[in-house]
């Protein structure tokens, strides 16, 4: 997910509606900051449609939506709205709606080093409220690093980070399996090189 400078001024979440309904170009809100959304990398659109493409065969059959960055996800009613690079919704509630979703169970959001810190951050603590929310997928676009978040039973979020070309992101409630070969194919991203100590934070 990418974001342009935020504007000054506070909005309403009316008035955000409203700004939404005549741009040519998406913005995401929070707490009455509009925020502009930046033009993607093409390593960022591929990686996107890898995602797409594993995901839209494995849901063949299960009444689940694959959607993409266009479509607005409702985080928190009134104060928060953004738009995920992937979501997965399979509520017959959001398969009503035209606009936006409201009971993702995957999302999916495409690093990079101006949003890293906020998609990790305020975002995620912002996704964990969503009660549907199963599964949060990090990606950066800058070397093979994929962070797979996931809510155990006990309602804890659990951390696996896949980086080595065979390793498999494996969701089996929604019948996926997507090796970290098959996320940066045809991205040209380098896999990850060796860190040092303190090292390997990679957006």
């Amino acid at each position: 997910m990418a974001q342009a400078e935020l504007q000054q001024r506070r909005y309403t979440s009316e008035e955000y509606f409203a700004l939404e309904a005549t741009s040519e170009i998406r913005h995401e809100f929070f707490e009455g900051e509009v925020f502009a959304m930046a033009g993607e990398s093409i390593a960022h659109n591929i990686i996107a449609q890898n995602f797409v493409l594993g995901l839209r065969p494995a849901l063949r059959g299960k009444k689940c939506q694959v959607l993409l960055e266009t479509v607005q996800l409702a985080v928190e009613h009134g104060r928060h709205y953004t738009y995920p690079d992937i979501m997965v919704s399979c509520d017959p509630r959001d398969q009503l709606e035209t606009r936006r979703q409201h009971h993702p169970a995957l999302i999916v959001e495409v690093l990079s080093p101006s949003t890293a810190a906020y998609d990790r951050g305020k975002k995620f603590k912002q996704y964990q409220k969503l009660p549907s929310l199963w599964h949060y997928i990090l990606v950066a676009q800058t070397t093979w690093r994929v962070e797979w978040y996931r809510r155990n039973e006990a309602s804890e979020w659990v951390i696996t980070v896949l980086t080595e070309p065979q390793e498999v992101l494996a969701i089996t409630e929604l019948n996926l399996q997507l090796t970290v070969a098959e996320v940066y194919e045809e991205t040209g991203v380098a896999q990850l090189r060796a860190h040092g100590p303190g090292e390997g934070a990679e957006e």
